[in-house]
């Protein structure tokens, strides 16, 4: 498949570095300044760029008939005009915050474990997360799709969040439950970012004969 990257930095990068591995052919690299349209004849693309270029590039894209997959944050607020644009051009998009498989696995399995203890009110929860002492946005926007997926899983009681920055550190998730009698934890842990790559491709993969918006955890084991 021919395959348009919007936005050549750091990730964007990585996953030309590994498009072949999945099967796919680099068809265009589209960066700051340069016109969308380059994207046209692509058979997917994948758009990680900015919170204030996301909106647009989703969009055009769509307008160009171009499947997308998009690890863009920062436009969720508008989520009902992104919707009616895909219905609008019959095009699909598949987003997520993190493309890493373990952490989409995570957050479909922490929505099931905060629905069964959500009428347990002997457990209590926290939310935790470290990276590398770069990362500056704090907690990380992955802790909080966790803790959206709790609540979302009918969990309404407190959930105490708390985050750390030291060193090299990839990315650790951590959610838990604590009573008198017994503690559940739920962990993931980053070793590199050539994850969130795999993972974007992945979904890359998963776009084909789809239609409308598509959370990327939502699609493990899903059929069409």
């Amino acid at each position: 498949m021919k395959l348009s990257i919007v936005g050549y930095g750091k990730m964007g990068r990585m996953v030309e570095q590994f498009a072949p591995e999945l099967g796919f052919t680099v068809h265009s690299k589209i960066d700051v300044g340069d016109p969308l349209a380059n994207a046209k004849g692509a058979d997917v693309a994948i758009e990680f760029s900015t919170p204030e270029a996301a909106l647009g590039n989703i969009e055009g894209l769509a307008a160009l008939g171009i499947p997308t997959v998009t690890g863009t944050t920062g436009w969720l607020h508008e989520m009902a005009r992104v919707q009616a644009v895909m219905a609008k051009n019959d095009a699909a998009l598949i987003w997520s915050a993190n493309f890493s498989i373990g952490v989409n696995v995570l957050l479909r399995a922490v929505h099931e474990v905060s629905r069964l203890l959500a009428d347990e009110p002997a457990y209590e929860a926290w939310a935790w997360e470290i990276h590398h002492s770069a990362k500056k946005d704090a907690p990380s926007g992955t802790l909080l799709a966790l803790v959206r997926e709790m609540k979302a899983a009918g969990y309404a009681r407190p959930v105490s969040e708390s985050s750390n920055r030291a060193g090299k550190i990839a990315g650790t998730h951590e959610i838990g439950f604590d009573s008198a009698e017994d503690t559940i934890t739920l962990r993931h842990t980053a070793r590199t970012r050539e994850g969130f790559a795999r993972g974007a491709l992945r979904a890359a993969q998963m776009i084909q004969g789809r239609k409308g918006v598509h959370e990327f955890k939502d699609l493990f084991g899903a059929t069409r």
